[in-house]
């Protein structure tokens, strides 16, 4: 590559660019369920090769939580880990940030109801 297009050609993206934040109720101090459950998204995207899940966010009652998963291609990071979101039983009114970019960077964002 030359100097030039290392310049102003296309940027590769970072491995964890993208990211797709899941927001969801719970209703239970019980953590154990959801601590599976992530075990469970961390092997799903290891397989998928889609990116990495980098852990989970409860409130102290149980009321509610947030999944974090990071990868180069949100919508294919989703899709790796949607069927087991959906499937879990464990969330209640599952939302999805979708966001196109890096952090801080004015990346396109969306938000979907998945359950």
């Amino acid at each position: 590559m030359s100097w030039w297009s290392k310049l102003f050609g296309r940027r590769r993206q970072a491995a964890g660019e993208h990211a797709v934040i899941v927001s969801f109720d719970y209703g239970s101090r019980d953590l154990t369920p959801l601590l599976t459950l992530g075990e469970s998204l961390r092997e799903a995207v290891r397989k998928a090769g889609t990116g990495e899940y980098d852990g989970h966010e409860v409130a102290e009652n149980g009321s509610d939580g947030t999944f974090f998963l990071y990868g180069p291609d949100a919508d294919r990071l989703l899709e790796s880990v949607r069927p087991m979101l959906l499937s879990s039983g464990l969330l209640k009114h599952p939302s999805v940030r979708l966001r196109y970019g890096e952090a801080g960077r004015n990346a396109p964002e969306t938000v979907l109801e998945i359950g």
